[in-house]
């Protein structure tokens, strides 16, 4: 039971029951049996005790206690205010190029146009890849508008400005159309590529892998080759339908297949022959692996996802030609277009530039192909009639000059 309550007149109860007293009680002794003395009043004590060591004594009755000093709010609201107008001001405060656009700038289309192009520029940083065109096209218009201002105000530093700005966007553009393949001042409309010159250059080290690895020497054996490691370039492993054999190489498919499967260099699913994989379809086609493209051993190249996606598109592109078709075009002919394609120039021209660049040597050529380099001009023939290659292509001197026609341009691999 608790040693005493306090009563409702200021009298203490003693828990003991023995009754009221006059403010005190002897209660029971603490647990360590000593005396104490309970109040009535616990939030305060008598007089002329301090209700804890650290508190000032208790004033004398009557006399009277000061108001808290209030805090200076009006002070703290007027600088806040005073923050927040600043802020205010300088979120409206238009910039471009670290410079502030004037508001009373004159004439109020340019000043309108620095706000709109100084948005631009903040937009464009933001987007997650980078459009080279739209980025030549801010520099141009960024160098009219600084060369107007620098006009309206007399300041030679915006001129500069401007100067900067057209060396800028004659740079961007060059950019693009390098990584386009496209000429910058070209007359007509510019090429849509299929590949970008750094697609291209991984075109060629694939096709050199093929030209020098290839396990069978004949134009079949190495035009399924080509296809297939298209496919499995990344992981070592890649889906092929019948219609994909069949397409690339008619009626050959299944014998080519088995040779390329005997050879070593492909391994079909376990339970599954050539005669299977021709017969897939693609809802469920056939996995290969080509065991000298798994990442476990020394890769003959590197290239991500979509730039695999992208070369075996191509590939696709050229093998498949409607025209190439049409003239039933076998695969050293398909070959030779494949090499031709992706070693020309973005305007066409077989080769790279200088003297080096006369052409391709015909001895190279023929190996891939998988031909005798006195063979190769009964082939370029095909691809003239083809309209493949234009009609001034030849192989005198052992060396393969010609250009690509403008329908196949899309497919240069931009030398």
């Amino acid at each position: 039971m608790s040693a005493g309550t306090g009563g409702r007149d200021g009298l203490f109860v003693d828990g003991t029951g023995r009754g009221r007293t006059d403010k005190v009680t002897t209660g029971r002794g603490a647990v360590n049996g000593g005396g104490a003395m309970m109040f009535s009043d616990l939030d305060s004590a008598p007089s002329g005790f301090p209700s804890s060591p650290s508190d000032p004594p208790a004033p004398p009755s009557g006399t009277p206690i000061p108001a808290p000093r209030p805090a200076p709010l009006t002070q703290t609201r007027t600088a806040a205010q005073r923050g927040g107008s600043s802020r205010r001001a300088k979120q409206r405060a238009a910039t471009i190029a670290q410079r502030i656009v004037p508001d009373d700038l004159q004439p109020d289309a340019l000043r309108i146009e620095l706000v709109e192009l100084g948005d631009a520029f903040r937009a464009y940083q933001r987007r997650p890849e980078p459009d080279l065109a739209l980025l030549a096209e801010l520099h141009d218009r960024k160098a009219r508008a600084f060369a107007v201002w620098a006009t309206v105000t007399d300041d030679a530093t915006l001129r500069e400005e401007a100067e900067r700005a057209e060396t800028a966007a004659r740079t961007t553009r060059e950019m693009n159309a390098n990584r386009l393949g496209v000429p910058v001042d070209g007359d007509g409309p510019g090429v849509e590529r299929l590949l970008t010159r750094g697609q291209g250059a991984h075109a060629r080290r694939v096709l050199e892998h093929i030209r020098t690895q290839a396990p069978l020497p004949g134009a079949q054996e190495r035009l399924a080759v080509l296809m297939l490691t298209l496919r499995a370039a990344r992981a070592g492993t890649g889906n092929v339908t019948g219609q994909d054999l069949s397409g690339w190489l008619a009626s050959d498919a299944e014998q080519v297949l088995q040779e390329l499967a005997d050879a070593g260099w492909l391994v079909l699913p376990e339970d599954v022959t050539a005669d299977d994989a021709l017969m897939s379809r693609p809802e469920e086609p056939t996995q290969i692996t080509v065991p000298t493209l798994i990442p476990t051993q020394p890769r003959p190249f590197f290239f991500g996802k979509v730039t695999r996606a992208r070369l075996s598109g191509w590939a696709q592109k050229v093998v498949g030609d409607r025209k190439l078709r049409k003239k039933k075009a076998g695969p050293a002919t398909r070959l030779l277009a494949v090499y031709t394609a992706a070693h020309s120039r973005p305007e066409g021209h077989l080769g790279g530039c200088g003297e080096e660049g006369d052409g391709l040597a015909l001895d190279v050529v023929a190996s891939f192909c998988g031909l005798r380099p006195e063979d190769v001009a009964e082939h370029v023939g095909l691809l003239v009639a083809a309209g493949w290659l234009a009609e001034e292509a030849d192989t005198a001197g052992d060396r393969l000059r010609g250009r690509l026609t403008e329908r196949v341009l899309p497919l240069s691999g931009l030398l």
